[in-house]
């Protein structure tokens, strides 16, 4: 028989924790370390996690810990909690909802949140054109119903992802996404009809935007053939591939080359979507139009949500029943998505952003100007990252990324890391944020550089 754990009453989240760096213990402190030790009995290896720390509260920019250390957060739960864990509108919102009903699954007895959503998405995508949307529970599942519209409204088959692309971890996701570990590896055979071009790298390929659509768009004729191909999906700014940003004109030429083809062009605005590039979605800043639009994350303040969007005549070429599933439009996590949306466009959220983007940019590019191991600042609004590397030769230096992160971390800043490579920290912050504990918080990073 297991004992029973004693639980304490955790501090209240949201904005009104105090906005601090605060560390008590070191970290992992005693009472995060128990919960390490049960995870590690108890919960699957295959199952990580960056910050080890036992989470009892969250709100504004920090992250409190089980042993009342205080974490300044530059992660949101990889661009989830872009409004601020437990906003208050939120909160509310799902506490209303949850008195009232907690699920009848939408494509049994539809409800309104639902189709508020829908509307929400179809009015804030880009583009002027008649959208439709349908939700459901995770980006990857958004991903793989964003390439079942595209088939059946194309009646073809193949799909094209791009080098360093993350689209998840199901199995046509997976065939999607380009990094092996520890997304891939030993999980194969992936779904068919998958194919990869290269993407526009500037820090490392030195192509113009038109040169490195030139180069994709030739590799795609020759090797699929656009008679062939349903879709090409991208992200517009890359998240787990390292926040790749694709040289002017990229985007835009492959888009033109969708529309003379009749292949569908899809942006997973999964990670840079909402507010988080310092526009509603990345798409809007490389002026592209895409036909379908995936996104998760940042919709519902943390609440389990996702959806495809895009034009109306692709979205209805599916039979009924052909898309949905169980939980898909969850009426709680509606009701948090309406507030959250709420607070995106009525909050100067969008505004926010940017200004957070001025002060990573300037303090990362000033790091950058005096210790040459970085590489490359680069990104919009909240979603910055920089690329470590050997300066000698320009090599990846992933040794020197997990280092440096591990550091902030035990220094009490949640950082997180990414790239194909491995060498680059990605700054996700709360919108928000305040500057004072942004500004805290790159110091820890700059410190633990500065030590390795």
């Amino acid at each position: 028989m297991t004992a029973p754990h004693t639980v304490t009453a955790p501090p209240v989240g949201g904005p009104s924790l105090p906005q601090e760096r605060r560390l008590v213990t070191s970290i992992p402190g005693p009472r995060s370390q128990e919960l390490l030790d049960r995870k590690a009995a108890a919960v699957s290896a295959g199952v990580g996690h960056t910050a080890p720390i036992h989470a009892v509260a969250a709100g504004g920019g920090v992250i409190v810990d089980a042993d009342g250390n205080s974490l300044i957060d530059l992660g949101s739960g990889i661009a989830v909690t872009s409004v601020g864990n437990a906003h208050p509108a939120v909160v509310a919102a799902v506490q209303e909802q949850v008195a009232a009903f907690t699920h009848t699954c939408f494509m049994v007895s539809p409800y309104d949140s639902y189709v508020s959503v829908a509307e929400a998405l179809n009015r804030l995508t880009p583009g002027d054109h008649a959208k439709k949307s349908a939700l459901f529970n995770s980006g990857a599942e958004a991903v793989e119903n964003a390439i079942k519209i595209a088939r059946k409204h194309t009646g073809r088959q193949a799909v094209v992802a791009f080098d360093h692309a993350y689209h998840g971890r199901t199995n046509l996701t997976m065939a999607l996404t380009a990094k092996s570990m520890p997304y891939k590896s030993g999980f194969g055979p992936f779904a068919a009809e998958v194919y990869r071009a290269p993407l526009s790298y500037p820090f490392r390929d030195g192509l113009s935007g038109p040169e490195a659509a030139a180069r994709a768009i030739t590799l795609i004729e020759k090797q699929v053939g656009a008679e062939n191909l349903a879709a090409v999906i991208i992200e517009p700014i890359q998240g787990e591939g390292g926040f790749i940003v694709p040289a002017d004109g990229f985007l835009p030429a492959l888009v033109d080359w969708c529309r003379a083809h009749g292949v569908v062009f899809i942006a997973d605005e999964v990670q840079s979507g909402f507010a988080r590039t310092g526009a509603m979605f990345a798409s809007e800043i490389f002026g592209i139009v895409p036909d379908l639009v995936t996104t998760a994350k940042g919709i519902a303040g943390g609440l389990p949500l996702a959806a495809v969007t895009g034009r109306a005549e692709m979205m209805d070429a599916t039979h009924a029943g052909g898309l949905g599933g169980t939980y898909g439009g969850n009426p709680i996590a509606c009701a948090a998505a309406l507030a959250a949306i709420d607070a995106f466009e009525n909050d100067g959220l969008v505004e926010r952003a940017r200004e957070i983007g001025e002060i990573l940019l300037s303090r990362l590019t000033t790091l950058q100007q005096s210790d040459p191991r970085v590489g490359d600042v680069r990104g919009h609004g909240a979603m910055i990252a920089a690329e470590f590397v050997d300066p000698a030769t320009g090599a990846p230096d992933a040794a020197l990324t997990s280092a440096v992160a591990k550091a902030a971390i035990s220094e009490g800043v949640v950082v997180l890391t990414c790239g194909t490579y491995g060498n680059v920290i990605r700054f996700l912050p709360p919108l928000s944020i305040g500057d004072d504990l942004l500004n805290e918080g790159l110091d820890v990073v700059a410190a633990a550089l500065a030590r390795h």
